[in-house]
């Protein structure tokens, strides 16, 4: 039996009489470009997340981009951030002329280490990036401590948690700014690019909106050097009729990972090291991946797809060592937890339309390989 890392179409087909329709009516309509739609999505989205205001954008990494031009950080400011994630949060950073600084992970939740963060403040900080890695919220409050104490702007990379929550407050609701990505793999993603940042404060908000379309604010009078972030209308509203269903596949991937847990602890794997699974740290973990840590992971990779299983390595090379960031003068080394887990860490599929048999049948294969 052949199990995909992710399949999208079974979730289509719940939702094609809805969406279909409504595109359609997109498309009579040929208003693609901001309008109801976009504004209804950013009022649904904003408030499931708990904000004030959303702002809808073209992408997670713009929203990150946006949120750093809106606070005019660039040359010669610097931005405090994890290695391991995905290159957009430290490449936003250096699009607008900033210096990332990475600091290392935990490891049992592979987000940043508050402990280590305020070690890492200079007189040049003037902002934090924390990410909600595989679906699960950093330490918010030990980073808004520190935040609240030097003074900084944090900006939640959220493109890998909506809805997840921390202390009872959800993911995008508790820094200055929210970015959220609706890249179709996403537990909540739409048929293209998309993304949209979020804020308690309508002064932000104002200002994004104005960022996203040129800084313009009325039409032809540019106050700002924005840039053309728009969300279009069909994706927002691809995103507001998702969103109806999120709390329902987010509880099918909560339960697959309860699955997993039970599958896994009927074996001798977890016994004996070769395997450990991700643990739930925060109040509500939405689990946009599965990542384990795995002994022989890359020989265990080519085995598990050798076999029809979909896994996935998130993510190979931190990024203080990739090339791109060598002038940043970090070192093999720098951070080892980090590149531990970059060594370690493999992603299973976890997506609500796996069926026991599909589960069975990954765990199965991992214990095969390690002949248990």
């Amino acid at each position: 039996m052949k199990v995909p890392l992710l399949d999208l179409k079974p979730q289509y087909e719940q939702i094609r009489a809805e969406v279909e329709p409504m595109l359609l009516e997109i498309c009579a309509s040929q208003a693609f470009i901001l309008g109801p739609k976009v504004e209804e999505c950013e009022k649904a989205v904003a408030a499931y997340c708990g904000a004030r205001f959303g702002v809808g954008v073209t992408s997670g990494s713009d929203a990150l981009i946006m949120a750093l031009m809106v606070e005019g950080i660039g040359p010669g400011d610097d931005v405090i951030t994890t290695p391991y994630t995905f290159f957009a949060t430290a490449g936003a950073i250096a699009r607008v002329g900033a210096k990332p600084v990475f600091v290392d992970i935990d490891p049992v939740t592979f987000n940043l280490d508050a402990d280590k963060v305020a070690a890492a403040v200079t007189p040049r900080t003037k902002a934090l990036i924390p990410v909600h890695l595989y679906g699960q919220m950093a330490d918010m409050d030990a980073l808004m401590a520190v935040a609240e104490e030097h003074r900084l702007i944090v900006i939640e990379d959220a493109c890998q948690a909506i809805g997840a929550e921390w202390n009872g407050r959800r993911a995008g609701s508790v820094g200055d700014y929210g970015c959220f990505s609706f890249f179709p793999s996403k537990n909540l993603g739409c048929f293209g690019d998309g993304g949209m940042v979020t804020t308690q404060d309508e002064q932000k908000a104002r200002k994004l909106a104005i960022y996203r379309n040129h800084g313009m604010d009325p039409k032809y009078v540019h106050h700002v050097i924005g840039g053309n972030f728009r969300l279009d209308a069909l994706q927002a509203a691809v995103v507001s009729i998702k969103l109806r269903h999120l709390d329902q596949w987010t509880h099918g991937r909560q339960q697959n990972a309860v699955r997993y847990e039970v599958l896994f602890a009927e074996t001798d794997l977890l016994q004996d090291g070769r395997v450990s699974l991700p643990q739930k740290i925060g109040s509500r973990h939405i689990y946009n991946q599965f990542v384990l840590r795995a002994e022989r992971r890359d020989e265990l990779l080519a085995y598990l797809h050798e076999h029809g299983i979909g896994a996935e390595i998130y993510y190979p090379i931190p990024l203080h060592l990739q090339d791109s960031f060598r002038s940043l003068g970090y070192r093999q080394g720098d951070f080892p937890e980090s590149e531990r887990a970059a060594k370690e860490t493999l992603a299973l599929p976890i997506y609500p339309d796996l069926t026991s048999d599909m589960m069975k049948q990954v765990v199965q294969t991992i214990a095969d390989f390690y002949g248990v």
